[in-house]
């Protein structure tokens, strides 16, 4: 399975994703990310000391691990010498941390490089709003015991409200719309009624749970506390989740006649992805098996306000330069982000207007089989941090292949403020 000017997806590793809960979570996202990593080299046939560099995306790192990428390599064990960076593209910066890599590769740049991505969405902070830091400003630039009395004169308990910072990153400023009221937006446009959202919710958790008893999340590796509590498996999957479960759950984002709840949106996740991705120099120089080589990779932009349809719009050129249908691949990962947004994907392929009008094509690309979708279940049951799910599709489609004997896989994401990445897979 080699091919000279090829790149190929070695080995990966994750940690589990675990569902934010109101509180910061047990690990920083630096942590999660040192973790991942140091299970997959540790179990390499290379070293931190091969690598020719380091690409990790983030969406939200914290203000002391700003270059999040250099602060893992460097705990992971990387040489001073090994360059490492982060990369941000919203809810695909762990694809664009792949793509980063393999742009680097082709160039010859690199042979042998460690990219991913990791969020820690629970740590997102809580901010000062711009009346509370007027205030502060204020103050400190008070200097007689009168112009204190006076700056406490003027605040106000209103200043004290916190603004949280997750809500904020996933709103959009382009269009004031949040990305649960894009999703909104997608179900009116395709009629996209509750009960459908919450039947592919419901069978996002059967999914994964089906997945997770046959042994299906070997990319896993466990992560623990300095006070020894063990994280071995995705915590947010639930098997309550039912349709009935689910119908009873309000609308959190167009109250309160909405559809989108919280029950089929994806959760707000902490979690870290890697791959290790080569040439087929190194492959060769390092006695080293792919696991799926990386055929191409594409990226689109598209209306924010209808940024869950993302994957149709990436996906869709790379099935045309490849002469390929909807089909004709063995397995697809498409984040969910959304119940709504997937579904609408769907019903974009189908919509003969729209592939006409928005995609250039002849006329409708079809019918996705849905039991080639998300097989193990996807980010609305295992979660979606949101840095690392585009590196987490590719490297679970990447496994998915492999276990059923597959050919070609597609992953693909739709990326908050109007865009869309998506990478087509291949295994001889």
């Amino acid at each position: 399975m080699t091919d000279a000017g090829a790149v190929y997806l070695v080995d990966g590793a994750r940690t589990p994703f675990l569902k934010a809960r109101n509180a910061p979570g047990p690990f920083a996202a630096a942590d999660l990310a040192v973790a991942a990593g140091r299970a997959l080299l540790s179990r390499s046939r290379v070293g931190a000391d091969a690598l020719d560099e380091v690409i990790l995306g983030s969406a939200a790192p914290a203000p002391d691990e700003v270059n999040i990428g250099r602060v893992a390599a460097l705990r992971m064990g990387c040489p001073q010498r090994v360059p490492a960076w982060t990369v941000m593209r919203n809810c695909a910066s762990g694809m664009q941390a792949v793509d980063s890599a393999i742009a680097n590769i082709r160039l010859g740049r690199s042979q042998l490089v460690l990219a991913g991505g990791v969020d820690a969405l629970s740590r997102a902070p809580l901010l000062f709003s711009d009346a509370m830091v007027r205030w502060l400003s204020g103050w400190y630039a008070a200097r007689s015991a009168g112009q204190r009395l006076a700056a406490l004169r003027r605040f106000r308990l209103g200043y004290l409200a916190p603004v949280i910072g997750l809500l904020q990153g996933l709103t959009d400023p382009v269009v004031g719309l949040s990305m649960g009221q894009t999703a909104e937006v997608l179900a009116r446009k395709f009629g996209l009624d509750r009960s459908m959202q919450d039947e592919f919710a419901a069978r996002s958790h059967a999914r994964v749970l089906a997945g997770q008893a046959a042994g299906h999340f070997g990319e896993i590796v466990p992560v623990v506390t300095a006070d020894g509590k063990a994280y071995a498996v995705d915590d947010g999957v639930r098997s309550d989740s039912t349709p009935d479960k689910l119908a009873q759950l309000k609308p959190v984002f167009d109250r309160p006649y909405g559809s989108v709840t919280a029950g089929n949106s994806s959760q707000v996740s902490d979690g870290a992805c890697w791959l290790l991705l080569a040439s087929e120099q190194a492959l060769r120089r390092h006695a080293l098996t792919p696991l799926a080589r990386i055929a191409d990779s594409q990226w689109a932009g598209l209306d924010p306000a209808q940024m869950g349809l993302g994957p149709v719009h990436a996906a869709s050129p790379i099935l045309q330069r490849h002469g390929l249908a909807l089909n004709d691949l063995d397995a697809w990962e498409i984040n969910e982000a959304f119940a709504a947004q997937v579904l609408a994907c769907l019903a974009a392929w189908r919509d003969d207007a729209y592939c006409r009008e928005q995609l250039g094509l002849p006329g409708a690309a079809g019918s996705l089989d849905e039991n080639k979708l998300n097989i193990d279940g996807g980010a609305i049951a295992l979660g979606h941090p949101v840095g690392a799910s585009g590196a987490r599709i590719v490297l679970h489609l990447a496994h998915t292949l492999a276990r059923s004997g597959g050919r070609r896989g597609m992953a693909a994401i739709c990326i908050g403020g109007g865009q869309g990445g998506a990478m087509l897979l291949e295994r001889d």
